[in-house]
């Protein structure tokens, strides 16, 4: 056995929320330089718009991309939105990895036995419920990858003054722009990556060809990462581009897509795919592998304050 072992009491929901919020954070500080050179890599190509952040350097690759961010706007810039993005961990992924156990036994009435019908319902509840409790830390955490601090003045000073100019030029509703396109997004996300960890881990446990440790969460965090980058880009790109766009430049998330499609071609849908790629595969295995142990580590202290002396 690798790591804690599994208790005999299974974590209870607090303990999930708990953990799953803390393990994305610890996800999130890991890989948050691979994100914002998604978000650059993704809005790379957009002609109008208050941020232009390609305007004056083309990226390239994954690589290519931090290069060039580090040597325009130095090293801090590829933790630009860290504050706002950590905030959105935590509550959104409380939400959507936290509850997804306890949606999906509601879903089947506390039955052991889920089926794909039922996990796949439980994913799109909790990811399109964590879009409602976050978005606005998403809103926010775009914006700051997005704007460029080289060659002209920054758009936001903070992520308190990234809210209050939000909510003042925008009105209250653009602290909420793009939930739709959001929703969609993590609906599909929560599916691909909770249902694909889900099914491979129990797949693992079943053919014995794993045992319920570190091994069998890397690999099956790895496989989810790889199922969601494929299934979810395209949403991605839309919802990135439609949170980061002038007030007006897009009339809906629709129009964005169409225009995109238009102006760029298919090929557009997978900007910065690498990088969403790395990301997303690097934060399912970071974020499921510490999650599963918080989830044991946790109940052991619990345990532990419970035993009689």
């Amino acid at each position: 056995m690798v790591g804690f072992k599994a208790t005999d009491v299974p974590p209870t929901a607090t303990v999930k929320f708990l953990g799953a919020g803390t393990a994305a954070c610890i996800a999130d500080l890991i890989t948050f330089p691979l994100d914002t050179a998604k978000v650059r890599l993704q809005i790379q190509g957009e002609k109008q718009g208050p941020v232009r952040a390609a305007a004056s350097a083309q990226y390239r690759g994954v690589l290519g991309t931090i290069l060039t961010m580090v040597r325009t706007e130095g090293p801090c810039s590829l933790y630009n939105g860290l504050v706002a993005g950590l905030q959105r961990q935590m509550s959104f992924a409380s939400v959507r990895i936290g509850l997804y156990d306890s949606v999906k036994q509601f879903y089947t009435k506390g039955s052991e036995h889920a089926g794909i019908g039922s996990r796949l319902l439980a994913g799109s509840t909790t990811g399109a419920l964590a879009v409602a409790v976050a978005q606005p830390t998403d809103v926010v955490k775009v914006r700051f990858q997005a704007q460029a601090r080289a060659g002209g003045g920054r758009r936001y000073q903070s992520t308190v003054d990234a809210y209050k100019t939000i909510a003042r030029e925008e009105g209250f509703r653009g602290l909420w722009k793009g939930t739709s396109p959001n929703v969609a997004r993590n609906a599909i996300v929560n599916c691909a990556e909770l249902v694909t960890y889900d099914l491979i881990k129990d797949t693992l446990l079943k053919a014995n060809l794993m045992t319920d440790d570190l091994p069998c969460h890397f690999t099956s965090a790895f496989g989810a990462g790889f199922c969601t980058t494929i299934i979810a880009s395209p949403v991605d790109v839309v919802k990135t581009r439609y949170m980061n766009s002038a007030l007006g430049q897009y009339s809906s998330a629709g129009h964005c897509a169409l225009t995109m499609l238009q102006k760029e071609g298919p090929r557009a849908f997978y900007k910065g795919f690498m990088p969403s790629f790395l990301r997303l595969g690097s934060w399912n295995v970071v974020m499921f592998v510490t999650y599963e142990q918080l989830k044991r580590a946790l109940m052991a202290a619990c345990t532990s304050q419970e035993a009689p002396f």
